[in-house]
């Protein structure tokens, strides 16, 4: 019996353009899709569970993981460091399920270099001004860590032509829209 693999879609963008809220509105209306863990050196927010939110890893237990091959992709990111576990994601693309990786620009473009089927997506802010706004109603980072991710989301934004897809997040409902839209075209080619 043929069993259909799944599509590997990245979601990415700079931090507080509103990634985590379009997936988790992307996860409500496709319950087939899956959304992968990602592994970080990062300590866990408020309310965040181990194996649920992220791996939360030591930084010896991610370098041991490096060493050993076991992501798809790994980047430092904000002082900490971040990872697709490749296990993690085979699995579930080699039954047929699609996934979500919700990973930075460094490591959209390293899966893409790795497995160029992959179907990437990038989200932009309307304006840097509304970037800055999420940010700092997100009430997780203090005002240098805010300055200090527009300035990377400046770099960020320069790669934004070197995905399949660019999605402008002018409101949540838009853009898991036009995503579900790529979701059900790239669902009849196969």
């Amino acid at each position: 019996m043929f069993v259909r693999k799944g599509t590997i879609y990245i979601i990415s963008g700079p931090s507080g353009v509103g990634k985590g809220t379009i997936i988790r509105e992307l996860l409500k209306s496709r319950p087939l899709l899956k959304l992968s863990v990602s592994a970080t050196t990062r300590p866990p927010r408020a309310g965040e569970k181990n194996g649920i939110d992220y791996f939360f890893l030591s930084p010896e237990i991610f370098e041991q993981a490096i060493c050993k091959d076991d992501f798809l992709e790994w980047c430092p990111v904000h002082s900490h460091k971040y990872g697709t576990l490749k296990s993690e994601v085979m699995k579930q693309v080699d039954k047929g399920v699609d996934v979500l990786l919700e990973i930075d620009v460094q490591g959209a473009l390293k899966v893409k270099e790795k497995l160029p089927e992959a179907v990437s997506i990038f989200i932009a802010p309307p304006h840097m001004d509304s970037l800055k706004e999420r940010l700092k109603d997100r009430n997780t980072e203090d005002q240098d860590e805010i300055e200090r991710r527009l300035a990377i989301a400046q770099t960020e934004l320069s790669f934004q032509n070197r995905y399949d897809y660019r999605i402008v997040n002018a409101t949540v409902e838009h853009s898991v829209k036009e995503i579900l839209k790529i979701i059900e075209r790239r669902s009849l080619v196969l």
